[in-house]
């Protein structure tokens, strides 16, 4: 075949009407299958977290709360903000399957993780395919769905956050690249809910991929300004930048709900436990050999060279990348993708060996890979660059331009989906496991905590971090005694209570309020109270702010006063909310918006308003914009 500075991508139809795309998804179902095994592999590292965070999540939405930031449950009842530092959106989409599918809480997680995948095949399809054609986004899609770090993710860390980022990083490349070569409002919306979409499901992925998305769209930039001959013109790169730019503003726009009190509240935490310990950062570096070990275990990451975890990139698709970069690099218009992911594939993988460990010390490019947790976890971008560099070892060479009924699919195509496919099958299996800690419940949920250490993080008031409660304690007996295990009814703390100088009593409760009845210095006769000023109620929560507390003008009346919380001066950091000094009255504590919540969740909305109403105008005028270029995301 000659060599041309170009690829011809024949004219593509709409993804949905694409024979090929339906072909990259049906292809996908073998990674799918194992999550249609009966029982659930409650011993993957983290299937049994999301289980449990969607239980949580759920626990929530029964009370209204459709945005939950704090989990009362964690921490053996104590509470955590996990919502708030932890991007939602997965179990968002796993608690509309759970209330409106019906399904169980493992049943919900199962279909999430199996969605991603197809999710994951298609968006990498319709990227690739706008780059080199239909069947490079087919090799490209099945190279995505069967990389063993993928497998890995899915089956074996059973990380439902991670798993589902892996849909949004082509749909991000893909919007992005619109934005730069057909800038409209179409694709600036676009790429912007591909990155918000990305901060709303894994703000740990996101940190990982930005630079590259940048290196990226900077090199399209540099590439069309060079055709254009304009390399030195501000003004030429300040229009054509405006484009990404604003598809980044919007991506964080729409998710600034989550990522702005994320950002500011995130030092109210503990972080020490989650990067020290064995979550120490310095134990996990990778060692060469074992990118290529076919050593695979269900087991749990370990320090050393005898990690019995897997962690190969695949030598088949690390051959059909070399090919695959290689071969395009002859097409001049192909280099800033060639360029971009192969510097990607690099950095990322080199990052997570032990040569580089001194990197993670530095002050300001240590906090930044430290972001990632452990070195192995910069692989998504390994596999995201060789996906994407396998596919184009089938970039269309035409010169004329073919329709889709003449375009065919060739044998060497389908050869290389099938050896994909069977390099990666013996990995293709999850570990089927009956629940350590019996049915999903608050009981359970205490078990789980105990037994693996797991969802105990803390508030930074804390200083002795819990190893059990009064309400884990209440739960485990109301499960030994047979059930059902029902939630808590106060979380007032009547071990601190002076019965001669108060009385108290719970009038209602739920996952994020508590309203309490107070009699200070009861005498012999109902109701008779008297003042006193050094009472104050303790409460079984963490402190942590968003908590507000006010005196009621009755049961459950309107606010008269504000009260103070505070954290108390004990080992627990517990909240204490102090009695005015009216004798009788009733306490609402109840859990709020702080201004970053607050602030977060008008820009998303005004984000949404002024995207709804930008795209509205074209409608108003009887245009249709949606129709314009239809290969564009």
């Amino acid at each position: 075949m000659a060599t041309s500075s170009s690829p011809a991508v024949p004219p593509q139809p709409i993804l949905w009407r694409d024979g090929l795309f339906w072909l990259a998804l049906l292809l996908s179902l073998f990674a799918v299958a194992p999550f249609a095994l009966p029982g659930y592999f409650w011993g993957a590292n983290d299937a049994r977290h999301h289980v449990y965070f969607l239980f949580e999540f759920n626990r929530l939405v029964e009370d209204g709360i459709w945005w939950p930031r704090w989990s009362p449950d964690f921490a053996f009842g104590y509470g955590y903000p996990f919502f708030n530092i932890y991007a939602p959106l997965s179990h968002l989409v796993a608690e509309l399957f759970l209330r409106f599918g019906r399904l169980s809480y493992t049943g919900a997680v199962e279909t999430v993780f199996a969605l991603g995948i197809l999710a994951a095949a298609g968006a990498m399809y319709g990227y690739v395919r706008s780059l080199a054609g239909r069947a490079a986004g087919l090799i490209a899609a099945v190279a995505y769905t069967y990389a063993p770090y993928h497998l890995l993710v899915l089956y074996v860390r059973a990380n439902l956050a991670e798993a589902s980022a892996f849909v949004w990083l082509p749909l991000c490349l893909w919007g992005f690249r619109a934005t730069v070569l057909r800038p409209s409002r179409r694709n600036i919306l676009g790429a912007g809910l591909a990155y918000g979409g990305l901060m709303l499901t894994s703000n740990l992925v996101i940190v990982l991929f930005t630079p590259l998305l940048v290196a990226y769209i900077l090199a399209l930039l540099v590439v069309s300004r060079w055709r254009e001959s304009g390399l030195w013109d501000p003004l030429a790169w300040l229009r054509q930048g405006m484009a990404p730019a604003l598809g980044g503003l919007t991506g964080l726009g729409l998710s600034a709900i989550f990522w702005i009190p994320m950002a500011l509240e995130r030092r109210y935490v503990r972080l020490d436990q989650w990067f020290q310990g064995r979550y120490d950062f310095r134990d996990d570096f990778l060692y060469f050999f074992q990118l290529f070990s076919p050593r695979w275990d269900f087991g749990v990451s370990g320090p050393g060279p005898d990690d019995t975890m897997g962690f190969q990139i695949g030598p088949v698709l690390l051959l059909l990348a070399l090919l695959g970069g290689l071969y395009a690099w002859r097409h001049r218009s192909l280099r800033p993708e060639v360029g971009s992911f192969a510097l990607a594939t690099g950095v990322a993988t080199s990052l997570g060996l032990w040569p580089a460990a001194p990197l993670w010390e530095l002050p300001l490019l240590g906090s930044i890979l430290q972001a990632a947790q452990f070195p192995w976890r910069w692989l998504p971008l390994t596999v995201l660059g060789l996906s994407v560099l396998a596919g184009l070892a089938w970039v269309d060479e035409e010169d004329a331009p073919r329709t889709r009924r003449t375009e065919p699919l060739t044998l060497s195509v389908l050869a290389g989906a099938a050896v994909l496919i069977l390099a990666s099958y013996p990995l293709l299996q999850v570990e089927i496991r009956e629940p350590a800690e019996g049915p999903v419940s608050l009981a359970g949920l205490m078990r789980f905590q105990r037994d693996a250490d797991e969802m105990t993080g803390s508030t930074v008031w804390v200083q002795e971090i819990p190893t059990w409660s009064p309400m884990a304690e209440y739960y485990v007996r109301q499960d030994e005694a047979g059930g059902p295990v029902e939630p808590v009814t106060t979380k007032v703390d009547y071990a601190n209570v002076d019965y001669r100088n108060l009385a108290l009593g719970s009038v209602a409760h739920n996952t994020v309020m508590e309203e309490v009845y107070f009699c200070t210095n009861p005498g012999d006769q109902p109701h008779e109270c008297s003042p006193r000023d050094d009472q104050v109620i303790v409460f079984n929560h963490f402190y942590y702010p968003g908590w507000r507390a006010y005196l009621l003008d009755g049961l459950h009346g309107e606010p008269i006063q504000e009260l103070p919380v505070v954290p108390e001066d004990g080992p627990l950091g517990r909240m204490t909310v102090p009695i005015p000094p009216v004798g009788e009255g009733y306490i609402l504590l109840r859990f709020e918006d702080t201004p970053p919540r607050i602030i977060g969740k008008w820009i998303s909305l005004g984000t949404l308003a002024l995207w709804v109403g930008l795209l509205a105008v074209p409608l108003a005028h009887g245009r249709r914009p949606w129709r314009r270029g239809r290969e564009e995301p």
